[in-house]
């Protein structure tokens, strides 16, 4: 043992050492060495990463800059018979040049893939729920909800039930994105780099996938079915009613004359609903109370009692499960963010022209980079005159909406409802179970194997079962609700290979009404209204895609946005005919406009949905129109950011009425009260109004919503305590539902612990300021702060210390805007316009059309934000389209030559 001198706080045998050496060392020299050696690795180690720093980011941008496209001088690629030229406007859009149809679309690929191929690659890999295999085991939940839903295997009968004409065009498109690969294989974008993996080659099947992922965002709306049922299980028939509205007052059918408001007046009921949409309304089972004897049943022919007993009829899945099923699907994107759009097109009688202009902006999640890619695509007369330009879907060839030389269109989403869940019924298990069909045939179940591989992780195997209806496969749902006891199966227009018909090229050629209306008589998109408008003056409106009838064409059975029993009279006989679908052709008012508000017209006699959405944006147009005329394309583009909100305008007054006597002494709810009163309802970013009228209206939900959504309420119910019901609700008139409730209110949604509707209305604001954080003072308070946008990276914004290392911008970051999911401006954080297009009839040139972001997905492109200070000011682009207005415009050229 080392001696120690208990005097002395060293050894011993260090003081003798120090004194042999002939020097006396001061002991308190000995930290200070230690110190200074401890220096001099701290800044050793920070020299290392100082230049571990800059080699990461030198790498960083020599990779980004290195995935540039070539956009100058001449490419050789595999598959051109004649040389195609590329002109690139400032803004980096291609106006392709082909000497035939076949090397145009080749080229339109191969182009594509130069800006967007991670962004390509990655919608393919989420339609068919391969994201896992990239991004690991948090995207496990999305890939199971993907393969249960079997979009791959709807893509793969698509590609064998084609049209020998599409199949070709398509397998154009992926011979010129392969071409693109292979150019960029030694040098792919950051993103494929960064998650270490290389693109597969592109086939018609993922052309599909893209156009599927797009009808999944448009049409998936049985998760609302779902939760439907759940909530309807605890209230009465009156209450769900007040619920889900079907249409009302403000709605404007473009198929409708406009409303002479000169005329005498009828009275108007409170809500006044399409008669005849709502005759095609099944009406809700009641609720039961708790201890009411149960109902007897009927069993379905070729059903046993013990078989009935393994499909309960009553709801079984719990609120978390339905809730995580939104969360997977992202449906809906955030509250009031259902995919939807704004168009609408107005005749040369309106308009300074004297010829139509038509305008269309689609509403949809934004992501970095946006959906759309704008191009302009031409092949010359000598082969079939084709030359259209507009926005199109990377993967898929030719334009969605925008104009060729004759005629202008745009889409809004229909709504339509396309899906039904049938409660199965079973019986035996593995190889020998089966399922009861509608006839009363037992057949057996079907199975699919899907195996999901994971990044770092194991592959996981999933058995899909599924049945059959019709000439259908409909999926089993059991394994996204694993508290759901009934098996459930999906039945979905997407499942029958006949309704996935993607006419583009025709609807591209059309020159007018009638060669338009023959190309999308087998549309077989998501269900759409379109708008038209030709250079002969003519506007025109036609609902389009495959809209199934239920029981019988000469009688459908009433629609129903619940779970429905498997017999013939909820089997599907076939679509509503293409000739029957609301439409409408150079109407007197020289006006046709959509908004995802309710298109049947009086008295239509097919169902096609209960669920349209809220009506203001729809009216709101409506007015601005009829009371205009020598409009122009700026007009346009005013009435495509206007931001007045009438249903937060009527709200507000009536919250401030509430307060004033409710005989709250709350100053800060005074002060909340004269800023509603004294809002114009207008939804600008500085406005301290509007946030508090939006935040009341959503406190309102849990007020009145909570006390009655309570799992003691129903026995048959699975959910458990706490079970967070009311967060369920959902609808695509939802405000329309809370407004009249506001401005009506009914004695039946009073909660007992409040003595009036002033009490709760004040309440609501109390709560909403305090669930918003809203500021002492309210008038620092903003709806821009409120609520925001905000574009993100889908693989940079993860990436640690991204600012940093990639050290260029790759989104938009938070930034206050205006607008609501109310106004024609239809916005929230990331959510809106994903494009902005007016075509004028009277000089295509003059037409405009801006993106979100840019063409590029290239952070180091001069073409990946140019596009964002347009769209967030609300400004815009012309779009030429002439020769002469092109060859001014361009300022690269790129020349594709044979290989």
């Amino acid at each position: 043992m080392m001696p120690f001198d208990p005097a002395s706080p060293e050894p011993i045998l260090l003081t003798r050492r120090v004194a042999d050496s002939g020097a006396v060392a001061s002991p308190a020299k000995l930290p200070y060495r230690n110190l200074r050696r401890f220096g001099w690795i701290l800044l050793s180690l920070l020299i290392l990463v100082v230049l571990a720093f800059t080699l990461i980011r030198l790498w960083t941008h020599q990779a980004l800059r290195g995935s540039l496209p070539q956009i100058d001088g001449s490419l050789s690629i595999a598959g051109l018979s004649a040389p195609v030229t590329v002109q690139r406007d400032s803004h980096g859009v291609p106006h392709i040049r082909a000497a035939s149809l076949d090397d145009l679309v080749l080229a339109q690929g191969f182009v594509t893939a130069q800006d967007r191929l991670f962004q390509m690659d990655l919608l393919r890999r989420h339609a068919a729920g391969e994201l896992a295999e990239i991004l690991g085991a948090n995207l496990l939940i999305h890939d199971r909800t993907q393969r249960t839903l079997q979009l791959r295997a709807a893509a793969d009968r698509v590609v064998a039930a084609l049209p020998a004409d599409q199949l070709h065009y398509l397998e154009l498109y992926a011979r010129g994105v392969n071409d693109s690969i292979e150019l960029q294989r030694a040098h792919l974008p950051l993103e494929f780099r960064i998650l270490r993996y290389k693109p597969a080659p592109w086939t018609p099947r993922d052309s599909l996938l893209v156009g599927l992922a797009m009808f999944e965002d448009l049409t998936n709306t049985f998760p609302v079915k779902l939760s439907r049922e759940a909530i309807a299980a605890h209230l009465s028939p009156e209450l769900v009613d007040d619920l889900y509205p079907v249409g009302s007052w403000r709605d404007h059918p473009p198929t409708q004359p406009a409303v002479d408001l000169t005329a005498p007046q009828q009275s108007i009921p409170d809500i006044p609903l399409d008669e005849s949409q709502t005759r095609l309304t099944k009406p809700a089972t009641p609720a039961t109370n708790p201890g009411d004897p149960e109902p007897a049943l009927s069993l379905p022919k070729g059903l046993d009692s013990e078989t009935w007993d393994r499909s309960a009829t009553a709801s079984t899945s719990s609120a978390h499960d339905l809730l995580a099923l939104q969360q997977s699907l992202r449906n809906p994107v955030c509250e009031g963010c259902l995919a939807g759009s704004n168009n609408w097109v107005v005749a040369g009688s309106r308009t300074a022209s004297g010829k139509p202009l038509l305008s269309n902006d689609m509403h949809l999640a934004h992501s970095v980079p946006g959906i759309w890619y704008e191009a302009d695509l031409e092949s010359p007369a000598s082969t079939g005159e084709f030359h259209a330009a507009g926005v199109s879907l990377p993967g898929l060839p030719f334009i969605v909406v925008g104009h060729n030389s004759h005629i202008a269109w745009g889409f809004t989403n229909l709504g339509a409802d396309v899906q039904d869940i049938y409660i199965e019924q079973l019986r035996g298990s593995g190889q020998s179970e089966q399922f009861l069909a509608s006839d009363g045939s037992w057949q057996p179940v079907l199975h699919q194997t899907e195996v999901i591989h994971v990044h770092n992780g194991h592959d996981v195997t999933l058995d899909v079962a599924a049945t059959r209806h019709g000439n259908t496969i409909t999926p089993i749902l059991s394994s996204l609700l694993p508290s759901e006891k009934r098996p459930l199966s999906l039945r979905w227009t997407i499942y029958d290979p006949a309704t996935l018909d993607t006419p583009l090229l025709s609807i591209n050629s059309a020159t007018d009404w009638t060669s338009f209306l023959a190309a999308f008589s087998t549309f077989g998109g998501p269900a759409q209204n379109v708008v038209y408008a030709d250079d002969q003056g003519h506007i025109g409106y036609h609902a389009v895609g495959y809209i199934p009838v239920r029981g019988s064409l000469a009688q459908p059975t009433p629609l129903t946005s619940v779970p429905v029993a498997v017999d013939t009279a909820h089997e599907w006989s076939g679509y509503i005919p293409f000739d029957k679908l609301p439409q409408a052709f150079d109407p007197p008012n020289g006006v046709l406009a959509t908004a995802n508000a309710r298109v049947a017209p009086e008295g239509y006699p097919y169902p096609i949905t209960l669920d349209w959405a809220a009506p203001y944006r729809n009216e709101r147009i409506w007015k601005v129109l009829l009371g205009r005329d020598h409009l122009t394309p700026a007009d346009m583009l005013a009435l495509q950011t206007d931001i007045y909100s009438d249903l937060d305008h009527d709200v507000a007054q009536r919250l401030a009425y509430a307060i004033d006597h409710s005989g709250t002494k709350d100053r800060r709810l005074h002060q909340a009260a004269d800023l509603l009163r004294n809002w114009d309802g207008n939804v600008t970013a500085d406005s301290p109004a509007a946030p508090i009228a939006i935040a009341a209206r959503n406190a309102l939900w849990a007020l009145i919503l909570a006390p009655r959504l309570t799992p003691a309420t129903s026995p048959s119910s699975q959910s458990g305590p706490g079970e967070p019901l009311w967060q369920l609700y959902s609808w695509g008139e939802k405000s329309y539902a809370g407004e009249q409730i506001i401005m009506h209110t009914p004695d039946r949604w009073l909660p007992s612990t409040y003595h009036n509707w002033d009490e709760l209305l004040t309440a609501a604001v109390a709560r909403g300021l305090a669930s918003t954080n809203a500021p002492a003072d309210l008038t620092h308070w903003s709806e821009g702060k409120s609520h925001p946008v905000e574009i993100e990276h889908p693989v940079f914004t993860h990436v640690p210390l991204h600012n940093l290392l990639i050290g260029l911008p790759i989104g938009t970051g938070v930034q206050p805007q205006s607008g609501d999911t109310t106004t024609v401006k239809q916005v929230d954080r990331s959510f809106g316009p994903s494009e902005r297009l007016t075509a004028d009839l009277g000089n295509l040139d003059n037409s405009t059309l801006n993106l979100v972001l840019g063409e590029s997905g290239n952070p180091a492109s001069p073409w990946f934000l140019d596009q964002w200070p347009a769209w967030y000011k609300g400004t815009t682009f012309p779009m030429p389209f002439s020769a002469e207005a092109v060859r001014s415009a361009t300022t690269h050229t790129l020349t594709l030559t044979p290989n």
